[in-house]
């Protein structure tokens, strides 16, 4: 049947149409003006195209972003008015008649080809405009194809889509619940899922061999770059694996998608593999930018009788760039600015000399075999600098220590852009001493297989056992966290008594999954790689708002549906809820 509004789309429009007459339909991008001769760009999901009419009443009542149909001839352009920066640039539409479908009565709050040039809140109250941007689209429409191929992707691994519940019980996953108030049940509530961990180790226990699902997670946490409150995981588990099985399942997902979908140079699998120290010792970081060649040294054993007074009873690390010893003060500043601004109170550097002498703020501070072993350890040449670190925390100390590595890369130009460096960060501590309730919590995920098992626990040093956990990492980003799951019951009580949680507590919060396991769980894990920072790092953009279609703002607000909002006392009556 002959649709009424449109033959054809605007951007599909070619020379062979020339003569042809097509009914196109979409908004209107722009109204120009020529010395009498009016020319308006017509805009739909493929692309734009000119209409001109002989008539010069024809455009009269347009507005711009109003939608319309239009039917007319095609005709090629006057040569002198080629546009190669449309895919209809040679050709335009003589039009014969128009229709208003939908007349956009309001002045525009922001041009749509500038929209992300505005601020971000005016942008998130008018979305369904800032959609109109082919920039914005862009990141949209890769999602849809993104998804699509994971889906195949996974379906060609043999993996079975299953959905899980989105409306279930609280449990203590590391996050905040956002938690739903019950109306039949007086004081009891339901929670949205940080993630479908314990309906997933359900399904292996059913005897699903291999799951997966486009999963949506809500975490009531502050939004930042990377991070927001609802978001997606591709989440899938196995059963009968070991910790390589996942890796080689992760990393062919990641390496398939990203070349798939993007022109930049990526790691071919097997990634490297990293463990959790090393990270922090070399990078800073359990998330290391690996395309930044600068590696973090630890120098604490050589100044361990310094006479410098922040380096004593210090935690020392450095970090060496080669070639930059001749730059100005004025550059060095910025780098001692940029310290301050993260809590340092500035950064000591020495140089490396032509005749093998040193020179800066901390030589003065050094003895000479200190400035020897210095040279020889981290391996100094001419033109060589040495950044300093140092604070009597350990932790501190690399996190300072990570952040400037990131800065220096950055500010030097070391970090190739064109390349995707993932790698796999595992061996993660499963406790981790709280300084503050003095008490272990749990240093990752709760579910996963602790090393050395029920002995590991039992007889040895919390601080010291590792898990069967991992992270894959890419650009300096957490792509996905995964692990190998704690299925025996008396290790897993064992585990959650370390942390406070006794028995009956266990049995409480996790009922479902330690009834489950005691009829015959098998070895099983998985992993979750997140969906929204895939398309952020595809589309090379460093906001994950940029990649959903209706995010909330960054302070956790839904500027386009008023959201969170007040509700009436009826409704707060029928939860038995009062506002305080």
């Amino acid at each position: 049947m002959e649709n009424k509004y449109r033959n054809n789309y605007c951007g599909k429009a070619t020379e062979q149409d020339i003569d042809k007459n097509l009914r196109l339909a979409g908004w209107v991008e722009n109204i120009r003006d020529h010395g009498g001769i009016i020319f308006v760009d017509l805009r739909d999901e493929t692309g734009v195209i000119q209409l001109v009419s002989n008539d010069e009443h024809m455009f009269d009542n347009l507005t711009k972003e109003s939608t319309i149909s239009v039917n007319g001839i095609i005709r090629k352009r006057n040569e002198d008015d080629y546009n190669d920066n449309l895919t209809t640039g040679t050709i335009e539409l003589l039009v014969q008649d128009i229709e208003i479908l939908g007349k956009s009565k309001h002045v525009l709050p922001f041009e749509i080809k500038t929209s992300h040039e505005v601020s971000e809140e005016l942008r998130l109250k008018y979305r369904y405009l800032d959609l109109r941007n082919k920039k914005v689209r862009k990141n949209i429409n890769l999602r849809a194809k993104v998804l699509k191929f994971l889906r195949d992707e996974m379906d060609s691994l043999g993996f079975l889509e299953v959905q899980t519940p989105i409306i279930s019980a609280s449990s203590p996953e590391g996050a905040r619940d956002f938690l739903i108030p019950s109306r039949k049940f007086h004081g009891k509530f339901y929670a949205l899922p940080q993630a479908p961990q314990i309906y997933k180790e359900l399904l292996m226990t059913g005897g699903v061999d291999k799951y997966y699902q486009i999963a949506p997670c809500f975490r009531d946490e502050d939004s930042r770059a990377d991070r927001t409150m609802e978001f997606y995981q591709l989440d899938f588990e196995m059963s009968f694996v070991e910790e390589n099985d996942i890796y080689e399942i992760g990393e062919k997902v990641f390496y398939d998608t990203f070349t798939k979908f993007s022109n930049k140079e990526v790691s071919k699998p097997p990634f490297r593999r990293i463990s959790y120290k090393e990270s922090m010792l070399k990078y800073g970081t359990d998330k290391p930018d690996l395309r930044n060649p600068l590696e973090i040294i630890d120098i604490t054993k050589i100044l361990e009788n310094t006479t410098f007074g922040p380096f004593k009873k210090s935690i020392i690390r450095a970090i060496k760039v080669d070639d930059i010893g001749t730059n100005s003060n004025s550059w060095f500043n910025e780098i001692v600015d940029y310290a301050k601004t993260i809590g340092m109170p500035g950064i000591g550097y020495i140089t490396l000399l032509e005749d093998g002498t040193l020179k800066g703020p901390i030589d003065k501070f050094l003895s000479e075999e200190e400035r020897k072993n210095l040279i020889e350890e981290t391996s100094m040449k001419a033109n060589s600098v040495l950044f300093f670190i140092a604070n009597r925390k350990e932790a501190t100390a690399a996190k300072f220590a990570g952040l400037i590595r990131t800065y220096l890369g950055k500010k030097i130009g070391l970090i190739d852009d064109n390349k995707f460096e993932f790698c796999i960060i595992n061996d993660f501590p499963m406790f981790e001493y709280n300084e503050e309730d003095k008490k272990y919590d749990f240093c990752h995920n709760p579910f996963s297989l602790p090393k050395g098992g029920i002995k590991a626990i039992k007889d040895g040093n919390l601080d010291e056992i590792l898990a069967y956990q991992f992270d894959f990492v890419c650009n300096g980003y957490e792509m996905s966290s995964g692990a190998l799951r704690n299925h025996d019951i008396e290790l897993l009580e064992l585990a959650f008594e370390k942390v406070g949680y006794s028995k009956d507590i266990v049995e409480k919060k996790f009922g479902s999954l330690y009834n489950a396991f005691q009829y015959g769980a098998p070895p099983h894990g998985g992993m979750a790689p997140g969906i929204d920072r895939i398309i952020m790092l595809l589309n090379d953009v460093s906001n994950l708002r940029e990649v959903q279609a209706f995010p909330t703002s960054a302070s956790g607000q839904d500027n386009l549906m008023n959201a969170p909002s007040e509700v009436t006392e009826q409704q707060l009556r029928e939860l038995h809820i009062k506002i305080r």
